[in-house]
């Protein structure tokens, strides 16, 4: 399967959201990568249900939405209602992670784990034949612009020998730090989604940006 990008809207324009979002419509991108963060799990505040709706309208691709809060079961639906495709949540947020993801998937959407950079990828086993995607964080959660951590190059690795031998139709997402410098490393890795927020919206040619993503391995 070829590499999936996922431009992510909080390195946008807020000022010209609608035109941002036109932009990753007429790109090469396969999906939008909206995050959502409470000031509790994670010390920023971004979208909510109102924002995603008004994506949500003219956005032509699925929304892939990254929640970062601290009681996601709470609004499984609501996100789904305000226009969620791909629904993701933190493995530490959730105290039945297994019920939740079933959930998530009974409300019609893909369902995605995600693990921050100080946890093993062997916390997933017992969850990854359920899972749909797992979005490993490659930065700390909670602001876009940071620095990519190196190690997650060998934790691709070890969550996709666990793909081979549970899941082989999961998903490896990779958000944080992501750009044209490191997403050949990345997809040679076994990564197949992508998330680049400054390298995009911070580009002098945004779509050309997105280009080079997709290219890598075609």
């Amino acid at each position: 399967m070829e590499h999936l990008v996922a431009p992510s809207l909080l390195s946008a324009n807020f000022l010209r959201l609608e035109e941002e979002v036109q932009m990753v419509n007429r790109s090469r991108a396969d999906l939008f990568h909206v995050d959502v963060m409470d000031g509790h799990f994670v010390p920023n505040i971004s979208f909510g249900f109102s924002i995603i709706r008004q994506i949500k309208s003219v956005a032509r691709k699925p929304l892939d939405v990254h929640l970062m809060i601290s009681k996601p079961d709470d609004y499984l639906e609501a996100f789904r209602d305000a226009g969620a495709n791909w629904l993701s949540v933190h493995y530490e947020t959730c105290a039945h992670l297994h019920r939740s993801i079933s959930q998530i998937k009974k409300l019609g959407m893909k369902a995605g784990a995600v693990i921050n950079p100080h946890n093993n990828v062997e916390l997933l086993r017992g969850i990854l034949p359920d899972l749909d995607y797992v979005l490993l964080m490659s930065v700390n959660p909670g602001f876009g612009g940071q620095d990519f951590i190196p190690a997650t190059y060998g934790r691709i690795k070890e969550l996709a020998l666990m793909r081979d031998e549970l899941n082989p139709e999961l998903l490896i997402e990779v958000d944080g730090g992501v750009g044209l410098h490191n997403a050949a490393l990345l997809v040679e890795s076994g990564a197949d989604v992508l998330v680049a927020g400054s390298a995009v919206f911070q580009s002098k040619d945004p779509e050309l940006a997105i280009s080079g993503m997709k290219d890598l391995t075609s």
